[in-house]
């Protein structure tokens, strides 16, 4: 039996959070359940939750978590309360109709390995492919058979970030929880690359969501300093895990290295590169497991 429990991680965006909600439960084929983990909102998201949303079940933190610790914790409650598979998800994410019953169907692809991840594809509000689509899903090039036998409807992927991922409790028992300490970025990508270093994920066409808030790259030259400290020191704790081997690490360093590059050349402070070298000494010094 495939029950599902939609988590979505949420922290101040009230509005964003009720267009998710009503996008999910809106399904055409519904999860049984539905948690938001409110990530210690001051914006009147509880209110909003209680009046507007009494079917929905709402994890309250007692502070804000970031993104990591929202899905450690609301993962954790849908895993312990028996759920099969966990349908993950950010607050400023739209699924479309069909997205979850899309998952769903591949779920049951006559495949060995079985998938036990299964991401949508991301769209910006125009409709048209994410910009970041290629380092959301990426193809994993180690199944280029597989990728053949089954475009254009699925794509074999090698990590998937949580903007509408289905997984399976297994993922759950065999690699623990995201690790809370990551806080934002990275937590996503480190977990699932781990989980299909051996496992199967998949990519599904027909699955589709649109991500309201089109985010950047991760270490673009236009990302705020106020967060590079967190995708520095993060990929480097990506780097130190055991999610990727050689080739995969190289790739990731080089394109540290280039974003550090380009941060720099538009950010040219010395508060920047403090901000860096800080980052830095944080992702060689602590370890987040």
């Amino acid at each position: 039996m495939d029950r599902v429990c939609a988590v979505i991680v949420t922290h101040n965006r009230k509005a964003l959070l009720r267009e998710c909600l009503q996008a999910v439960l809106s399904q055409t084929r519904p999860p049984e359940h539905v948690l938001v983990v409110d990530n210690a909102s001051t914006d009147g998201t509880p209110e909003m939750l209680r009046e507007e949303f009494p079917q929905v079940e709402v994890l309250r933190l007692p502070e804000n978590q970031g993104g990591a610790g929202g899905f450690h914790e609301g993962m954790r409650r849908a895993y312990e309360a028996g759920y099969d598979w966990l349908w993950l998800m950010d607050d400023d994410t739209l699924p479309r109709a069909r997205a979850l019953e899309a998952l769903l169907q591949a779920s049951r692809l006559p495949l060995r390995p079985k998938p036990q991840l299964l991401a949508s594809r991301q769209l910006l509000p125009n409709g048209r492919p994410h910009p970041t689509a290629g380092f959301v899903n990426p193809t994993d090039l180690r199944r280029p058979l597989l990728w053949l036998r089954l475009q254009p409807a699925y794509r074999p992927i090698r990590w998937a970030l949580f903007t509408s991922v289905l997984l399976h409790r297994e993922v759950v028992a065999a690699y623990g929880l995201p690790h809370k300490a990551f806080f934002i970025w990275e937590d996503d990508l480190e977990y699932t690359a781990r989980a299909l270093r051996r496992g199967l994920g998949l990519q599904v066409r027909e699955s589709e969501v649109v991500h309201k808030s089109a985010s950047k790259p991760y270490l673009s030259a236009t990302t705020g300093e106020n967060r590079v400290f967190y995708g520095v020191r993060n990929r480097l704790w990506v780097l130190r895990s055991s999610a990727f081997g050689p080739l995969g690490k190289t790739f990731l360093l080089a394109q540290l290295l280039l974003g550090i590059l380009a941060y720099l050349a538009f950010h040219p402070s010395r508060r920047s590169l403090e901000e860096i070298q800080s980052a830095w000494r944080a992702g060689l010094a602590q370890t987040p497991w």
